[in-house]
């Protein structure tokens, strides 16, 4: 098993650890780079070592699974004398990587019926009240329930009462924290039809909550409807200054660029913080009154914890900066995701975004870096850091997941192989629609190939009559297991690029003078970004 626990590694140690893993990435670059589609048009196969092709092609799905890419499966029978070299790549990568299981030392888990709070009801945790699992998921209902204790946590040892939700969504987060936890929450979310959704929800429960009231055997525990929490609409924009931030947030009275908004019930006045109003007589309106809180941060009073429950590419990189240089954030939570879109200086804007990032103008110089990655100047300096797209898009995947489908044979695994021979016809009939994007073909593991290419052709704009070669087709079903045990093999540096990336995060707040602890909090097997980078400010 991965041994690196994050916690028990000294801040030399974590460089040591860090270099070593940008040689041994350095070292398999033509795996983490390699596009699965292209498996037949580059002919990856026949890119690994001849040694490692004897003994890899005749591997079962299950064999794939326990000999590659699970750490944890203690009696291994390899079918044949394996090279050292594949044992070495293995063995590092698994040695490279943190443990991903819980730190609550639950364990790996099969199905969603053994993780804690799921044993009556798989799609209902029993740790959540029924008002907080309206609208969420199970996988949601977990995480929101198991961040949300631990920004209580930290709440209590920083003496915060004001908590900021950055990219909030529908704000299930948000709804726990305020009315489950009695947290003053700021919310703030760039998609007004997010906000829309949360403010809707957030008075759903407001209702909910005057019914449960009105029950003569009503819980006395019910929260408060004064725990709603307020909704900003803005924008974090990763180039602007924490300052500006604050501003958009509301804390001094105004909201910037975002925009407040109210919640139906939670439009009536509440009581204005104590330390902030003059005249106690004098009420204020809700947002006033969180304004207060953030007042009170600038004038040396307990300021607010900022979380962010995956948040995407650079924002999370943005909040850390936030965190690291505004005096008013006392700790942060961060649980990062989409790797992919985070900017870095081989590709200087996210995907989608046309030319380089604006460069920060004098106002804005509390951003030493550019690029969401790398974040710490120790990682910046190392040779063979560099990360791709492709590299960082696959640490996004659920290596959890795929190790359950490989021990079910499942179907699925096909389509991999149904990709890639798709990908032959399309650069054969029209080599500038090289790595066409397809949209995923529902049910593609029950069609046959045929039928698969008919659909993938049309929306690639290719007749769907295009002729298909038999004999090659058949050739290229026949390596269907090459396939999927190379994906096997890439996928195994997954956990690998995605260590580099938290461990760069984690030296950067020790340059910057925090000490940090990267927590694997969500079970691994329904949240694959199942990290938590937990950080607070001490003394001062």
């Amino acid at each position: 098993m991965g041994g690196n626990s994050p916690q028990s590694l000294s801040s030399d140690e974590q460089k040591e650890l860090v270099k070593r893993l940008a040689a041994f990435l350095s070292q398999y670059r033509y795996l983490s780079e390699s596009y699965i589609i292209e498996f037949f048009t580059e002919d990856l196969w026949h890119k690994l070592p001849v040694s490692w092709q004897s003994v890899l092609q005749h591997l079962s799905y299950p064999q794939t699974a326990d000999l590659l890419l699970d750490a944890a499966h203690g009696h291994r029978r390899y079918p044949c004398v394996w090279p050292l070299s594949l044992l070495a790549f293995r063995a590092t990568a698994h040695a490279l990587t943190f443990p991903r299981h819980s730190w609550r030392g639950r364990g790996d888990v099969a199905d969603l019926a053994k993780l804690q709070g799921f044993h009556d009801n798989q799609n209902q945790s029993s740790l959540l009240a029924h008002i907080f699992r309206k609208h969420v998921k199970p996988k949601k209902q977990h995480e929101i329930r198991e961040l949300g204790m631990l920004v209580k946590q930290l709440c209590e040892h920083t003496a915060c009462k004001q908590v900021v939700d950055v990219g909030s969504g529908q704000g299930h987060l948000t709804r726990f924290l305020s009315f489950g936890l009695g947290l003053s929450v700021t919310a703030i979310e760039a998609d007004p039809t997010l906000v829309a959704m949360a403010t809707k929800f957030d008075g759903q429960l407001l209702l909910a909550l005057e019914k449960e009231k009105q029950k003569q055997n009503c819980s006395s525990e019910l929260p408060s409807s004064e725990a709603c929490p307020r909704h900003v609409t803005g924008w974090v924009d990763p180039k602007a200054s924490w300052e500006i931030f604050v501003k958009q947030l509301g804390a001094d009275g105004h909201v910037g660029e975002g925009r407040v908004v109210p919640v139906g019930p939670c439009k009536k006045r509440l009581r204005a913080s104590p330390c902030c109003a003059s005249d106690d007589s004098k009420s204020t309106s809700l947002a006033e009154d969180e304004s207060c809180d953030l007042k009170c941060a600038q004038q040396g009073r307990p300021g607010f914890v900022l979380t962010g429950l995956h948040a995407c590419g650079d924002l999370s990189t943005t909040l850390l900066r936030h965190f690291v240089k505004c005096p008013h954030i006392r700790a942060i939570t961060s649980v990062a995701c989409c790797y992919m879109k985070l900017t870095t200086k081989e590709q200087p804007a996210p995907p989608g975004v046309v030319g380089p990032p604006v460069p920060p103008t004098s106002d804005q110089d509390s951003f030493p870096s550019d690029f969401g990655y790398p974040m710490s100047e120790h990682v910046r300096g190392l040779p063979g850091h560099e990360l791709s797209y492709k590299a960082r898009e696959g640490a996004c995947h659920a290596v959890e997941h795929y190790i359950d489908r490989l021990r079910d044979e499942s179907a699925l695994l096909r389509t991999h192989c149904y990709r890639a021979m798709l990908e032959t016809f399309i650069t054969e009939a029209r080599p500038q629609l090289r790595r066409a994007g397809i949209q995923t073909v529902k049910k593609a593991h029950l069609l046959t190939f045929n039928e698969y290419a008919k659909l993938g052709l049309a929306r690639v704009g290719l007749p769907p009559t295009l002729p298909l070669d038999t004999v090659r087709v058949e050739a290229m079903l026949e390596q269907q297991g090459r396939v999927v045990v190379y994906f096997s093999l890439a996928l195994l540096l997954a956990p690998v690029v995605e260590t580099l990336v938290l461990l760069d995060r984690m030296i950067y707040l020790q340059e910057n003078g925090v000490d940090s602890q990267l927590l694997p909090l969500f079970d691994p097997n329904f949240s694959p970004r199942n990290f938590v980078l937990v950080a607070l400010k001490t003394g001062g």
